[in-house]
Formats: C-alpha cells, sequence, structure tokens
C-alpha cells in the first residue's frame, strides 16, 4: 500500500473516479476534495468570496492571510508531507503543479498521468515517471514502471 497525494484540479472531471480507482487498489489516497480532518468538502475560493475570479492582485494576496484559506493550505500541505507519492492527474491548474514541484524538490517520488489531448510539456522531465493509463499508474505504484 502507498501514500498518494492526488494533484488535481476541481475542474477535472476524472479526479473522483482516480480517488475511488486508486484506494480500491489498495491505496491510502489524499482526497483534496474530502480531506480528512480538513475543511468539509475541500477548500474552495468562492467559500471566501462569491466574486473571487474578479479580485485585485492585492485582494488575492490579502485574502490568502484568511483563516479558512490557511486551514486549505495547511490541509493540503499536510497532506503533500504525509504521502510517499505525488501523482498529478491532467488536466489541472498551477496549485497541483506547485504541489508536484514541491514534491518532486523534496525527493518524493512522482508521477504525472497524463492523457491524448493533454499539452505537452518540457519539465515534465522532473517527474519520476509519466503514465498514460490508470492501469499505467497501478503498475507504477506496485513497483513496475510502464
Amino acid at each position: 500500500m502507498t501514500k498518494v497525494y492526488l494533484a488535481s484540479s476541481w475542474r477535472n472531471p476524472w479526479q473522483p473516479a482516480a480517488v475511488v480507482e486508486l484506494r480500491n487498489a489498495g491505496h491510502e489516497v489524499y482526497d483534496f476534495r474530502n480531506p480528512p480532518g480538513g475543511i468539509e468538502n475541500g477548500f474552495r475560493w468562492s467559500e471566501l468570496d462569491p466574486e473571487w475570479e474578479a479580485w485585485s492582485a492585492a485582494a488575492y494576496r490579502a485574502k490568502l492571510k484568511e483563516p479558512l484559506a490557511q486551514r486549505g493550505f495547511n490541509s493540503d500541505f499536510d497532506g503533500m508531507k504525509w504521502a510517499d507519492v505525488g501523482v498529478l492527474l491532467l488536466p489541472c491548474g498551477r496549485s497541483a503543479h506547485l504541489e508536484l514541484g514541491w514534491m518532486a524538490g523534496a525527493g518524493k517520488r512522482t508521477i504525472i498521468w497524463t492523457r491524448d489531448g493533454e499539452e505537452p510539456e518540457l519539465m515534465a522531465l522532473l517527474a519520476s515517471e509519466i503514465c498514460v493509463s490508470l492501469n499505467e499508474v497501478l503498475d507504477s505504484l506496485a513497483g513496475s514502471a510502464p
């Protein structure tokens, strides 16, 4: 059993199924949408302000100091530190890339899980592995790289 931090996006329609599949394969998975002991249903900017997409840069910076944003950050960062492996499920946004980058820099094993139609990214070479299917991810977590 591997402790997996699944980095992705609220907009990724495959994220909930990926959590289920990884858990069904026997892995412990940090799910940012339902963090253990964290914010119920995960952190969302809209919880701070429904008009969050219209913030100025200064307002964004100030909102990062809000207690709810701090709790969301701490929950996710604790999950990153807890995990043995980081899996970046594409497509995703900047936060997920920062998360996987931190994990790579911390010396943790990192996997990018991509599929046809995703934009190529040169810095993906920082990841330990690049997988193109659930089966490849599961094989990698089991110890046999694709």
